[in-house]
């Protein structure tokens, strides 16, 4: 997140996009209520009626995959009006003429035919964020999960710059993370180019360092994507696999294609909490720690650090994860000996000092700090981009609508997209073991509209075929007004109806390298037939 958490509570317009926050991010979702009963203004933008858009001011429900096309109108009719912030966009930034060009031709009456959302509510969205600052926009993995994942992202940044709500307390561009530590990972090198602090690997002197660090020479040459992985073990490229609290079986897309791949592995190692579905398939498994069996760090959406601390010992037999790697690390010929993740923390911070310089466990206390924290006299960065911003002038990119890989036709006639509901997380690896959460949805389901739901003379609870061009699953009926016709929604928590089973393996982002897990086209039938 470019601004803070707290700051969603100051806005004057709210836009959330691609982001079912009252179930993904309930305690976001609260801000949100906050800000309204102080007088923000809501617009909501989903491809499904979810349950934030009966509080919005406009709520839209535009077609899976035409995020793009969306931004571009409203932003055509900002300009338009001359409601864009004109000194803001000569002093700050650069590329205005490009991106104005492009969203020219973006006429709510094009628009309308991409999306499906009526011009009159385009005009509202245009007007109310531009015309009520500051304006904070929140997307999650609806913006993201797509092959124009990274335009959708863009896009977003180009409509913040235009009307001015960069690098000011209360708006920004807030990505929701989709889980507590995403955020950190990314920050700590969870990425194959970057290593800390987002140094790239390629750069000799980031290596350089790095090396000398650890008393190794390190390769310049990035690693692998996940959807790069794939393929390279079909390949007998990789052939060993160390997987740290992660469930690909149940969340990496085409379940078929994924499995088979993990079968040409040598070896598979999972470090889990609890047996998921990808443990099961391992030869080694290590026994991770909770987090309220471990001392640590962890940096949550809005850059914050904080502190893990420790409640109870481990149960049985289980470490925390840096000493799980650590004694595998040393057991494969490399010694790395830590005495605790204090000791660990402060060579991330010697080694990231842009960013994380400045905290140490005393400073992060119970609240933490966001950074760039670069010194120990700095307090920390609310929100980014206050006066310039990072690479010096913010920069429009001129981004134009493509389809999905996957568009519906006679053979696969309906549009399916995936995600979370509210009593599960991820894969369901640590809610379904709980009889409080897992009593709330016992099993998994498709949201299907009524009037489809009666063209296949089905009702609620009945159970449906699925198939994709990768496969098919068997899933009871739910029906529901939360998605129009044409329109399925898949939660993807549960293993007996495994969601991606039939989601796109072969088409995600070029640059991110995000599979297209929200857009991908079934057919559908009842079990009886």
């Amino acid at each position: 997140m470019t601004n803070s958490i707290a700051e969603i509570e100051e806005a004057g317009c709210i836009f959330v996009i691609g982001s079912n926050t009252t179930a993904c991010h309930p305690l976001i979702s609260r801000r949100i209520f906050r800000a309204k009963e102080k007088g923000a203004k809501l617009i909501v933008a989903d491809p499904r009626n979810i349950q934030l858009s009966r509080f919005a001011d406009v709520a839209v429900t535009h077609r899976l995959g035409s995020d793009v096309a969306l931004l571009n109108g409203m932003m055509h009719i900002i300009i338009q009006n001359g409601w864009h912030a004109k000194d803001y966009i000569a002093q700050r930034t650069e590329d205005y003429e490009a991106l104005e060009k492009v969203v020219n031709t973006y006429t709510p009456d094009r628009v309308q035919a991409i999306t499906g959302v009526d011009q009159k509510n385009l005009e509202r969205m245009a007007e109310l964020y531009a015309t009520n600052p500051p304006a904070s926009l929140l997307y999650a993995m609806g913006i993201t999960q797509h092959t124009t994942g990274v335009d959708n992202v863009k896009s977003c940044c180009n409509l913040a710059m235009l009307c001015g709500n960069v690098g000011i307390r209360g708006g920004g561009v807030n990505p929701l993370r989709g889980q507590n530590n995403v955020q950190g990972a990314c920050d700590m090198g969870g990425l194959p180019n970057v290593m800390t602090g987002y140094q790239p690997v390629a750069d000799p002197k980031v290596m350089e360092k790095f090396s000398k660090a650890w008393g190794k020479k390190l390769s310049e040459r990035p690693g692998l994507t996940i959807t790069d992985m794939i393929p390279a073990m079909l390949e007998g490229k990789l052939k060993g696999l160390y997987v740290i609290g992660e469930n690909p079986k149940l969340s990496d897309p085409d379940w078929n294609h994924l499995n088979h791949a993990l079968k040409e592995l040598d070896f598979l190692v999972v470090q889990e909490l609890f047996l998921s579905e990808t443990a099961q398939a391992a030869d080694v498994v290590f026994s991770a720690a909770s987090v309220a069996e471990k001392e640590g760090t962890i940096t949550n959406t809005e850059r914050r650090c904080m502190r893990m601390r420790k409640a109870i010992e481990p149960i049985g037999n289980t470490l925390s994860d840096w000493e799980i790697i650590c004694k595998f690390s040393t057991a494969m010929g490399y010694e790395m000996k830590y005495e605790n993740p204090e000791e660990i923390f402060n060579e991330m911070r010697s080694l990231t000092p842009k960013s994380y310089a400045g905290m140490t466990y005393e400073r992060l206390g119970l609240d933490g700090l966001q950074w760039p924290c670069p010194d120990t006299n700095h307090p920390g960065t609310p929100y980014l981009h206050k006066d310039q911003f990072t690479r010096g002038k913010g920069k429009f990119h001129d981004i134009e609508y493509k389809d999905p890989a996957e568009m519906p036709d006679k053979e696969y006639p309906y549009f399916l997209t995936t995600g979370r509901m509210f009593a599960h997380f991820h894969t369901g690896t640590m809610t379904r073991v709980s009889p409080h959460l897992d009593v709330e949805q016992t099993t998994g389901y498709v949201s299907i509209n009524p009037k489809d739901a009666a063209a296949l003379e089905a009702k609620e609870g009945d159970v449906l075929i699925l198939t994709s061009r990768r496969g098919q699953i068997e899933v009871p009926a739910k029906l529901t007004n939360s998605v129009a016709p044409g329109l399925l929604f898949l939660p993807i928590h549960f293993g007996e109806s495994p969601t991606n089973v039939l989601t796109n393996a072969e088409a995600f982002d070029p640059l991110a390298k995000i599979p297209e897990f929200k857009v991908s086209t079934v057919n559908i039938r009842k079990f009886s037939e």
